[in-house]
This record gives C-alpha cells, structure tokens and sequence, in this order.
C-alpha cells in the first residue's frame, strides 16, 4: 500500500493522567474541547431522538455523533450544504463527527453491489439507487455536512463470519483509507480517523492497525465490533489491537455500547465511544445505572417513590418518582420516552465525567473493580 509524503493535520490532543492504561486528556477542535474518555450522543438524523440541543448540552456532551447514510438520504447533503452545513442546520454550535455510512448501507440498504470502487445501493426509503466511494463519503462529510471528524468509508462485516470474508473486508478497507485520505488532503480545522478492522482475528486486526498507523491518520477508531461476537471477544481484541495504536492520537471504539463496556474499554485504553444505546433503551421504557438497567414497565416500581438518580443534576433524574415514570410508561406517554432518555444521556456523561476524575486521581483500577463488582451483582 503507498504511503502518502505528508502526515494528516491534528487537533492538539492533550493526555493529562494515566492509570494502567486507562488514560484522560482532551482533544482540542475549532469548535470547542472534547474532554476525554468522552461518550458521544447519537443524532441519527442531525438530532437526538426526542430531546432538544439544550437537553443534550445540559448532560454535559461534549460532541455529537451524526449519521451519513440517512442524512444523505434525507434531506440530502446537498440540502444540508445549502442551509448552511450541519451546524446551522441542527443548531448544535460544538463538535460534531459523522461516521461514513458504510456500516448503514451494509445493514439497511435493500439492495447493494459492493465493488472496489464502492458500494452502489438502494434506499432503504423509496429504493432510490445511490452510489457511496470513499471520496464521496468524504465530500459528504467534510465539505456538505462539514462537521469536524470525519470517518473513512469502511466496510464491515456482521459477525460471525468467514475468516476469508473478514480479511477481504479488512483489505478492502485498508484501500479505502488511502482513498479517503487523498480525498481528504490537508485540512485545518477538521479530522480525518481511520478505522481499524479485521473482525476478532488478532492477525487480522494487527495488520489493519500496522497499515494505517504506517499511513498515518489524526484518529484511530475501533470498528467491527459488539456486531454479534460475545463481550469477552471484544475485550480480547481491544486487548491486541489498542497497544498497536499511536499514544498520542485519540482512539475511538464505535458503536459500543453498555456501561459496564464503557469501563471495560476505558481500562484498555479507549478515548472515545458512541452508542444508540441510551436514548433506544430509553425510548422503550428502561433507565441505566450502576448497577445495570432499570425496567420501567415493570410493576414492582408502581408505587416507587424513589427518583431515578437523587444525585444526579438532571431533572429527568431527581424530580420524577419512578412510579410516576412507570405510570407514563404503561400509558405510552410520550414525556416518557424523553425522561427516560434524557436521564440515560446524563448517566452516561456523569460516568465518563467519574472516570475521567478517577484517571486523575490515579484510582480508576479500583473504580473499575466496584464498578465490575456491582454490575455483576445486580446480574445473578
């Protein structure tokens, strides 16, 4: 694979403590700092389901992960371009990343053809035909939506898998990296990450992160994983494939996930996440906390007067009784679906903000232990 002669533009990121390899610093965009380990809110569609900007800011959410497949279907990047890019269009004024729409097109698309040039697909909305390359997932991305980090066009397989398909996958993806680099070319106030791929074959994805380190990225994500395999095939190839990559550049684990991988991965020394987690659970009536989730529907929290979280600066947490929560939740309410997913966006912040003082504090291997201990309690 040719190397390109220069290095892509970075963000300043910035590691303040270390505890094993656990570590907390901050990634410093144009559009503000991304305190870090960091859980990024998913807006599919530019915003997050059921809450407002102010919502979400008010969890303490740094950035915002949005969704290049849908927002490419509707209303269409170039809409988006036109209405002033991504920013203006949701009215989120802080850092936003965007994955390529390759993981969506693999598993909503009706029909596809993949090919080493890209993919060309049909809508999963109106069966439109649509092309996506890796340049054109960075034009989309860098100079339509014109969001600060954008990811390279991947491909990635369901697991299990083959051994065969998952390296094909991960070679195909090696080339697009290159691709969306040229692409991408130099720029100043945005990221270009790569991502990391090979399924849970430690061969593989020793391979795939060599390559890309060698070919130098601002950002290194984790992809192709919590798609099927156990968590304990997760953990083990975090534990292979995280050493391989560079110290001082951000390390993203995609898609993941619950809290106790959260802590998991942080242990292994993970920066950053996004999960549709949260505000999904929340949307069907369950609360998350330490000690694993909280089914809202069921009767033994019908006359709870208990909040959520007490301590937790969020009103969805401390001023809702869980048997009023419950009763919204029997009767479909819609402020159900809100509360439930306003309070699990600001666990979720308030648990990384833990963790990032745990780091600091050079505790976080004892955080982890009673954090395991509680979770697996609550589990028997």
């Amino acid at each position: 694979m040719p190397l390109l002669a220069e290095p892509a533009v970075s963000f300043p990121f910035a590691i303040d403590a270390t505890d094993g390899a656990a570590r907390t610093g901050a990634l410093t965009t144009s559009r503000g700092v991304i305190r870090t380990p960091a859980f990024m809110p998913v807006g599919t569609a530019g915003g997050v389901k059921g809450l407002s900007v102010a919502q979400v800011k008010s969890t303490g959410a740094d950035i915002m992960l949005a969704n290049t497949y849908h927002l490419m279907l509707r209303p269409g990047a170039e809409r988006v371009a036109r209405l002033g890019g991504l920013h203006a269009f949701s009215s989120w004024d802080g850092p936003i990343i965007t994955d390529s729409g390759g993981y969506q097109v693999m598993s909503l698309a009706k029909l596809r053809t993949l090919s080493e040039t890209g993919v060309v697909f049909r809508s999963h909305i109106d069966g439109a035909a649509y092309e996506l390359t890796p340049e054109r997932a960075v034009e989309i991305q860098a100079d339509l939506l014109g969001v600060d980090i954008i990811m390279q066009l991947d491909e990635c397989p369901a697991l299990p898998a083959p051994r065969a398909e998952v390296e094909t996958a991960m070679e195909r993806s090696l080339r697009w990296a290159v691709r969306c680099k040229r692409a991408f070319g130099q720029r100043q106030t945005q990221n270009l990450f790569a991502i990391v791929q090979g399924g849970v074959d430690e061969s593989l994805r020793r391979r795939s992160a060599e390559a890309l380190v060698a070919e130098g990225f601002d950002g290194y994500a984790v992809g192709g994983l919590a798609v099927g395999e156990p968590q304990a095939e997760m953990l083990r190839t975090l534990d292979a494939t995280v050493p391989l990559l560079p110290r001082e550049r951000p390390r993203y684990l995609m898609g993941v996930g619950k809290p106790i991988d959260l802590v998991e991965a942080v242990a292994r020394g993970i920066d950053m996440f996004d999960c549709v987690i949260p505000t999904r659970s929340g949307r069907h009536g369950q609360a998350w906390s330490d000690a694993g989730p909280i089914n809202l529907k069921n009767a033994r929290y019908a006359e709870d007067r208990a909040p959520l979280d007490e301590g937790l600066d969020c009103p969805a947490s401390r001023d809702y009784s869980k048997a009023f929560l419950h009763h919204l939740v029997k009767s479909e309410e819609l402020f159900a679906q809100v509360a439930l997913s306003w309070h699990n966006l600001a666990y979720y912040q308030r648990l990384m903000q833990r963790m990032r003082e745990a780091i600091a504090a050079r505790a976080f291997g004892d955080f982890a232990a009673a954090f395991r201990e509680r979770w697996a309690r609550a589990a028997d």
